[in-house]
C-alpha cells in the first residue's frame, strides 16, 4: 500500500539549491522500500527490488538540469546495476562493506567539486557519515531517528514511494527550473508517432 502524499514541509533556499552539483542516493530504503526478495531461479541466486517509476523520472530531470546523480549502496546487487544503467546514473558504487563516505569523497575529488556541492538522500545508519559531511543532507520520511536528526531536509514520502522524486522536484523548484524542465519533457514527447 502506497503511503498517502502529504505536502512538503521542507524547503531549500535558492542559494543552497543552486550550489548542488551532485545528488547521491542510497538504494535500500531510499530508491526502494527496503524490502528484498531473495530466491532461486535455475540454481542461481536471484535478488529482486521494487523501484518507484516516478523516482526515475525525477532522476532524469536532475540530469537534464546538469546535476550529476550517484547511486551509492552498501549491498551488491544485479538489480541495482540494471536500474543504474537504465537511469544512466553518472556514478554507481556498490560496496558490501558500506564504505559510503570514502566512495563519495573519491567521486567528489574525481569531479573537482566539494562536499558542500553535494546533496545526499539517506535513511539509516550506513548513511550517517555521508549525511554529516555533505552540504545538503536529506532523509526520507521513514528514516531512522539518527538519519533524520542529521538531515537538513526531511521528506514527506517514504523510501521507495516517491521520496527521490519529491526531493528532485523540491531541489529543481528551488533552483527555479522545474517548470521549464516539465515543459521541455512534454514537448519532447509531443512528436509524430511512427
Amino acid at each position: 500500500m502506497t503511503p498517502a502524499r502529504r505536502s512538503a514541509a521542507a524547503t531549500i533556499s535558492r542559494a543552497v539549491a543552486r550550489q548542488i552539483q551532485l545528488v547521491g542516493l542510497d538504494v535500500d530504503g531510499v530508491m526502494t522500500d527496503g524490502g528484498i526478495y531473495l530466491g532461486d531461479a535455475g540454481g542461481q541466486r536471484v535478488e529482486l527490488k521494487r523501484y518507484e517509476i516516478q523516482d526515475g523520472l525525477g532522476i532524469r530531470m536532475l540530469q537534464q538540469a546538469g546535476i550529476a546523480v550517484a547511486i551509492i549502496t552498501g549491498r551488491v546487487s544485479h538489480s541495482v546495476e540494471l536500474r543504474a544503467r537504465e537511469l544512466k546514473a553518472d556514478e554507481l558504487v556498490q560496496d558490501v562493506n558500506a564504505r559510503k563516505l570514502p566512495a563519495l569523497r573519491a567521486i567528489v575529488a574525481r569531479r573537482g567539486i566539494t562536499m558542500k556541492q553535494v546533496a545526499f538522500v539517506g535513511d539509516d545508519l550506513p548513511d550517517l557519515g555521508v549525511l554529516r559531511e555533505v552540504g545538503l543532507p536529506v532523509a526520507v520520511a521513514n528514516a531512522s531517528r539518527e538519519a533524520a536528526q542529521a538531515a537538513k531536509v526531511k521528506l514527506t514520502r517514504n523510501g521507495g514511494y516517491g521520496a527521490v522524486r519529491e526531493f528532485a522536484e523540491m531541489l529543481l523548484r528551488s533552483r527555479g527550473v522545474w517548470n521549464a524542465l516539465v515543459e521541455a519533457y512534454v514537448a519532447s514527447r509531443d512528436t509524430e508517432y511512427p
